[in-house]
């Protein structure tokens, strides 16, 4: 009997596959661990908190870090994910040399509806299994932001995060690395 295997891409084949017009235009598709992952299309909710929370963070990081939408960010040879919002520390060519890598980033957020079990479970484990500090989900199904830091990993290998805090929208939450910075959630989430 033969084992069927998947075929795992690194990083740069997943570009060589992108410059030769593997994708349609319109493909949304991200790279983790090794596989290529057809994104979600972003329905109107997503797309408004998004955008509210891109605006607030710029704003109140003032040129003290990178706010980056929807932009990958590499965390091994074979994952490339391209998330809703990162903030990265500031770097002499603004990345034009490479993607933000673990050690320049300060917080990854997902913003998430139709793929919450994918964003609390797969993307979770990958973030905290590459030393990412902070990982914030915007919850728009349960209305509510999840916190996670200080990442750890669990005796059967697998890797989580040790500290999880749920947030209301209605109140105030510290950016992480900026103590004297806080984000009103209730100009984020869509009323």
């Amino acid at each position: 009997m033969t084992a069927v295997t998947a075929k795992r891409f690194s990083i740069a084949e997943y570009h060589r596959l992108g410059e030769q017009g593997f994708f349609a235009p319109d493909e949304r598709v991200e790279l983790i661990r090794g596989e290529l992952i057809l994104k979600a299309a972003k329905g109107r909710l997503h797309s408004v908190c998004n955008s509210l929370l891109v605006e607030e963070l710029i704003l109140l990081l003032a040129r003290r870090a990178r706010v980056r939408a929807q932009e990958p960010i590499i965390l091994s040879d074979d994952s490339e994910p391209e998330l809703d919002v990162v903030i990265a520390r500031k770097h002499s060519d603004n990345y034009l040399s490479s993607h933000p890598e673990p050690a320049d980033i300060l917080l990854v957020i997902e913003v998430s509806d139709s793929t919450l079990k994918y964003d609390r479970t797969t993307k979770l484990s990958l973030y905290a299994e590459t030393g990412i500090s902070n990982y914030w989900i915007f919850n728009l199904v349960d209305n509510q932001l999840e916190m996670h830091s200080e990442p750890y990993q669990k005796q059967n290998g697998s890797c989580s995060y040790q500290l999880q805090r749920v947030v209301l929208p209605n109140q105030t939450v510290v950016i992480p690395a900026f103590p004297e910075l806080s984000l009103d959630l209730s100009l984020v989430f869509p009323a």
